[in-house]
């Protein structure tokens, strides 16, 4: 953990209260600013919630600000130890290098973090879409790459998206099986019958809000295929906003509707269970799912990959 200081719950309170005990000279604004930077961690989780309630016994960590010059603005560093980097993506940044794209890339700014710090490059371990925004990690070495591949072939990790889609599910909540093959000339990606032909693909959701439009679900990945969720959702009918390349009619945020919110894993050197949240942005959290008309996405527009 990034940890400077760290303190045992003695009393049971409200986690800012109890900030504002041990930093006695730091205002409530500078003390929530250190939680929206991600300088705080209760039992090894990072906790941005001022109001969060702790127990006594429970562990709390506040650690410095990351300052590293090579990292863009929008790629917030959430976890670094020896072994991995937990950061979160913005929409619009690539997470490697594509064709026609090799400079602009989560990968690549992570790699001159590093280097910046004397170390060497990052691993790659999963992916995001470059449209969706989100917590996703890296490993520093390829030991530590390969152990949290083998834990993303075995599905043991926690993947939590929140999605808005367009119109509304029959369903509250349910699941969403297919075996899901990529098109080699379009790139596309859609459900087979054949199951040796495609790759198993699992999704949950759950409906969190609905209105006359749009509604915003929980999605739970069981399986991480390329375009899994995306791909779901439209064959379902209810593709994700802003998806024009899976039949999406609007675009009410200028981006794709879809957030990669929180990843748990077992650290896979020491067996600790991680979990990490990234906060909704601001268009995805500010949207009303009753009260925004749809708005086409721009002709020329390419469509998002």
């Amino acid at each position: 953990m990034l940890a400077d200081v760290r303190f045992k719950v003695e009393k049971d309170g409200v986690l800012l209260e109890l900030l504002a005990g041990w930093f006695p000279e730091a205002s409530r604004t500078t003390l929530r600013d250190m939680l929206q930077q991600g300088r705080v961690a209760v039992d090894d989780e990072i906790e941005k919630n001022a109001r969060r309630k702790l127990l006594k016994g429970n562990r709390v960590e506040v650690g410095k600000r990351t300052t590293a010059s090579n990292l863009t603005p929008e790629i917030a560093l959430l976890y670094e130890d020896d072994d991995l980097l937990v950061v979160v993506k913005p929409a619009g940044l690539l997470t490697v290098a594509a064709k026609g794209e090799q400079d602009e890339t989560v990968q690549r700014h992570l790699n001159a973090y590093m280097k910046s710090k004397r170390g060497s490059r990052v691993h790659l371990v999963h992916r995001l879409d470059r449209d969706t925004s989100g917590v996703m990690m890296f490993a520093k070495n390829f030991g530590t790459r390969e152990l949290l591949k083998d834990t993303f072939a075995a599905h043991d990790i926690d993947r939590v998206y929140i999605a808005i889609v367009e119109g509304k599910p029959p369903a509250e909540q349910g699941t969403i099986r297919s075996y899901l093959l990529e098109d080699e000339k379009s790139l596309m990606v859609h459900s087979v019958k054949d199951s040796k032909a495609g790759k198993l693909a699992i999704t949950h959701y759950k409906v969190l809000e609905s209105g006359k439009r749009y509604t915003k679900l929980e999605v739970r990945l069981e399986t991480g295929r390329k375009n899994q969720i995306r791909v779901h959702f439209s064959e379902s009918g209810f593709p994700i906003a802003g998806d024009s390349r899976y039949g999406a009619k609007s675009d009410p945020v200028g981006r794709l509707a879809l957030h990669a919110f929180l990843l748990g894993f077992k650290h896979p050197h020491t067996g600790k269970m991680m979990r990490f949240t990234a906060p909704i942005p601001g268009p995805l959290r500010k949207l009303e799912l009753s009260g925004v008309a749809p708005k086409p996405a721009p002709k020329g527009r390419p469509p998002r990959k």
